[in-house]
Order: C-alpha cells, then structure tokens, then sequence
C-alpha cells in the first residue's frame, strides 16, 4: 500500500509521516519511508542525526543508474536518456519491490529505526534560478512508477507542502493521501484545494487534525471536513521531547495519538488498489507531459513509449536483478 502525507507548510505534515511510520515499524510491519519534501526532514524525524541525514545517498543523484536499472529491455525506450519522470513500465521494463535487494536499494536506501528510507535530496544553492526541485522528485516519481507492493507491504511519502503536490501525476501514485490539517482557516482551505484537486481523480483523501487543544478545535475541523477527518494528534510531550533531539519509543506516544494512529492504519488496510485506473492514470499523466515539455526534450514522440497491453499488477514475475 502506497501512503502519502500532504498539507500546508508547518501543519505537521513530517511529524505524522515519521509517527506512522514508526508505528508501521513498531508492529513489524514492512515500511519504506520516501522523503519528498523540499526540506528533507524526515530521516531526522526518524531518528538520525542531522549530520547524518546530509550524507544520504539521494534518488535525484542517481536518476541515472534508476532510469538505466527500471528500462531494463522494454523495446519501447530507446535509450535512459528519453524517459522522462512519468515514462509508464511496458513489457521489458524491469519492475521493482519496495524491499527486495537490487542496484536501486544498494544505491539509494538507508535503514533508520527498522525504517528502509529514500530521500530525492535537497534543493541546493547552485539550483536556484536553473533548475527545479521537481526534476529531484521525479527520481521518486519514476520509482513509483514501476514498483509492486503487495497488501502487508507499506511506502510512506513525505511529499511537499501546499499545492506542489500537484504539480505531476505523483499525487495519483498513492491508496491513501493523508491531509495533516491545523485548526485555522489557512489550513482548512488548503485541504478545499487538495479536495478539489483529488475529486476527479479517484483519489481518496483522509484529513488528519493536527495541534488540537480542545474540543473548539476538533468541533471546527469536524464542520469544516465533514467524514472526511478520520482523527486527531492532541499536543504530545514525545513529540516535543523527539524535536528536542530525544527519541522515544513509539508506544510511549500518548493513547489518544496511539488510537489515531491505529485509526490510519485501518483506513489504509481497509482501502483496495485499482490495478487498471493505476495504470491508466499513470499513462493519462505521461502523456500530458510529453505533450508539454518531454517530446521536445527528448526529440521524439513519447507517446510510443506507452504499451497498451500493459497492466502493472502484483502478479507480474519480477526479472532478476543485475
């Protein structure tokens, strides 16, 4: 299952992803952690030092070695230099498992806290005025693309804040789009975007109240996301004590904040994937951008990387890695 975090800069939004994947953790539960936020927080969230989350390896350095790995022997790429961040996997394409040992795993992931985690790397300096962060987030976006995951297995994504997130099609990559919302106008009103957005996609997105007080603040998240809001974080000393740089063990967290989490995880556990519109909007958001910059980029229709008898489905047999 595919897991996404989003929301308004400073609602929390990191603090949810690394709590609930520290749940996953703490129950066993198989979980890759994608930090895709500009900020790249969510390692230090995890448990790593600051020191150490600057010395990760990063999908976006080795866009290469991923696009030369996934393209495999798929007749309709030519070459790893045209496919472009939403390129669809098609009959030859190597396709990947989020916890299996392969050149991408060897590469780009780090194990936190019985977490296996990937971060697309930080905007830097030299980028601005250049370049743009997406092109780091389409490391990620790519590796979505061509990814199996079964039912037990769970990738949760640090995405970035406000309406970046929509920005590609990553935002259709997900089962279950969490939104972290605060009790103000400002936050409620990026969830009416992020819901305006999602409606015509399929995308099925929880809102998940954050920093609430009292029960003024769950009463106004409540009129405002209707069914939408699944539960809430109260404020937590161990969360306070964890951005003090004092990690605790997760079943520590305060009981209510257990219980929503325990909450989220059955919303995701509940929720089952559509093979079919995965595939097919994945190839809808291909094809919109090779019409918008990627054909001209790549001096070729793109459109013909797109393989019509392809359906990505967990059970398709993975080639052996090499």
């Amino acid at each position: 299952m595919k897991i996404a975090f989003v929301g308004k800069g400073g609602s929390g939004k990191t603090t949810l992803a690394s709590l609930f994947t520290g749940y996953l953790a703490g129950a066993a539960r198989p979980v890759l952690a994608i930090d895709a936020d500009i900020n790249q927080h969510l390692a230090v969230a995890l448990g790593s030092s600051e020191e150490e989350s600057v010395a990760l390896p990063t999908l976006g350095e080795n866009m290469t070695l991923i696009k030369d790995y996934l393209r495999g022997d798929n007749p309709r790429i030519t070459d790893a230099a045209t496919m472009i961040k939403t390129t669809p996997p098609g009959r030859g394409s190597r396709l990947v498992r989020p916890f299996e040992d392969n050149p991408i795993a060897s590469a780009c992931f780090t194990d936190i806290a019985g977490v296996r985690l990937a971060v697309t790397g930080q905007f830097e300096e030299d980028d601005l005025g250049v370049a743009c962060y997406h092109s780091k987030i389409g490391a990620a976006e790519l590796l979505l693309n061509h990814m199996i995951d079964g039912e037990d297995e769970y990738v949760v994504m640090d995405m970035t804040a406000g309406a970046d997130a929509f920005a590609s099609g990553l935002f259709t990559r997900f089962d279950v789009t969490f939104l972290v919302c605060e009790p103000t106008l400002r936050s409620v009103g990026v969830y009416r975007q992020y819901a305006d957005y999602a409606k015509d996609f399929g995308i099925r997105l929880v809102v998940i109240g954050n920093k609430i007080n009292d029960e003024d603040d769950v009463d106004f998240l409540r009129e405002q996301a209707g069914d939408d809001l699944v539960g809430w974080m109260e404020s937590s000393r161990h969360v306070r004590a964890a951005e003090r740089g004092t990690a605790r063990p997760i079943t520590e967290l305060e009981p209510h904040n257990l219980d929503t989490l325990e909450a989220m995880l059955s919303t995701v556990d509940s929720t089952e994937r559509d093979w079919a519109r995965y595939q097919r909007q994945g190839v809808e958001f291909h094809l919109r951008n090779a019409n918008a910059w990627g054909n001209g980029r790549a001096g070729e229709d793109l459109a013909a990387q797109v393989d019509p008898d392809f359906v990505l489905n967990p059970r398709l047999s993975l080639p052996s890695p090499r």
